[in-house]
């Protein structure tokens, strides 16, 4: 089941704060994790408030710098490590990272020695990878592990419910830490933990709390505004993450510059700023197949050239299968052509398809699914089926 939101007369700006405080009280080190984006604003300023209210400034405040972002955002990355309230820890280590926009070069390896860099890196920052990883998701937790093998750490990231059903019922289901549920384990043995201090906010509590304190954020918002993007789909991290590519439609106007840096360092990027919204495939079926799944296996045939990352699709679509095995037409097309998607942005990781099934898990889908088989005098599932 999704969660419910409880409504309290405390406000959520208060509530975050009073988390934020018992994060410092409970935790000797504290961390601030920011991405540039409006979440980590919000996080960032009530972390400086509460450590200045606590003693505990200057914040260390770690930006895990991607090497394929906005200049809008770096701009303001550079604002905030300037700040004399905080400790920057800026990574600009070699790692790779996911590339949606190509079959054929599926990683950007950041940062990658002897490569020609999108820009050149910061003076002070961290740039060897002592942490054993290379991919993203492990690099928090493995600095963390780096830097403080024997002592508990907390990281404060703006990490949001409403964000996505899967990040809510992470947040609201399980406990992290002393009957919190709003947080990530890192390494439970060394007491190193993520806390999530704003993941009952909507996308308006995070502007007005922005707006009302007057709090410095990236201006790429402001620009993605004037262009006409949507704010539930403003995205400012790593320009070809497979939720981020349809910004490449305007990076290019936003910032030519950025563009041409990036296409020269990223294969892909120049289709997709071309093709555009075709870039993702038909909205309706191409006419010279039968159905979404032979048009799915025949983009997977045909479009996909590397064998492991092929056979990791062929295994995700066999487990996609058997896990809707039961369920009805309209639900399985719903699935290959998401499947379809999955393959036009190259996620062999299957990040997209685990939103697909919690939001499938919704008694909202359900009653609805159910409502199409009684139309159709099919028997109704029993919610075992579908878990």
């Amino acid at each position: 089941m999704p969660y419910q939101r409880i409504y309290l007369d405390e406000s959520v700006l208060d509530a975050a704060r009073a988390r934020v405080r018992w994060v410092y009280r409970e935790f000797p080190h504290v961390y601030v994790s920011i991405s540039g984006g409006k979440d980590s604003t919000v996080i960032l300023n009530l972390a400086l408030d509460a450590a200045a209210e606590l003693g505990r400034l200057p914040v260390p405040v770690l930006f895990l710098d991607q090497e394929a972002e906005w200049q809008h955002v770096i701009d303001h990355i550079r604002a905030v490590m300037a700040d004399p309230r905080v400790s920057p820890r800026w990574l600009q280590v070699p790692f790779r990272l996911f590339n949606a926009t190509s079959t054929s070069e599926p990683w950007l390896h950041c940062w990658e020695p002897g490569a020609q860099w999108i820009r050149p890196k910061e003076p002070g920052a961290l740039t060897r990878n002592v942490y054993g990883t290379d991919r993203f998701k492990q690099m928090f937790a493995a600095f963390t592990r780096y830097h403080h093998p024997a002592a508990p750490v907390a990281t404060l990231v703006g990490t949001r419910a409403e964000e996505s059903p899967a990040r809510g019922l992470a947040l609201t289901t399980s406990e992290t830490y002393r009957g919190v549920t709003w947080g990530i384990t890192h390494d439970r043995a060394r007491q190193h933990f993520a806390f999530c201090p704003i993941y009952d906010w909507t996308m308006s509590d995070v502007w007005k709390a922005i707006h009302d304190h007057g709090w410095p954020y990236t201006k790429l918002y402001d620009l993605m505004y004037q262009y006409g993007v949507p704010l539930k789909d403003m995205r400012v991290s790593n320009v070809h993450h497979e939720t981020a590519t349809r910004h490449l439609t305007y990076l290019q106007e936003i910032e030519p510059e950025t563009w041409d840096t990036i296409t020269r360092r990223i294969g892909g990027l120049q289709t997709v700023g071309q093709m555009r919204e075709d870039f993702y495939g038909p909205r309706t079926l191409p006419p010279m197949f039968a159905d979404w799944r032979e048009y799915r296996d025949y983009l997977l045939a045909h479009l996909v050239t590397d064998p492991a990352m092929r056979a990791a699709f062929a295994h995700h679509f066999a487990l996609h299968a058997k896990h809707y095995a039961n369920d009805d037409d309209a639900t399985r097309v719903e699935l290959w052509k998401f499947e379809v998607q999955a393959i036009l942005v190259n996620d062999f990781e299957g990040t997209k398809y685990r939103s697909f099934t919690v939001r499938h898990m919704t008694e909202d889908y359900r009653q609805r699914r159910d409502a199409r088989r009684r139309a159709k005098g099919q028997a109704t599932a029993t919610t075992a089926e579908t878990v």
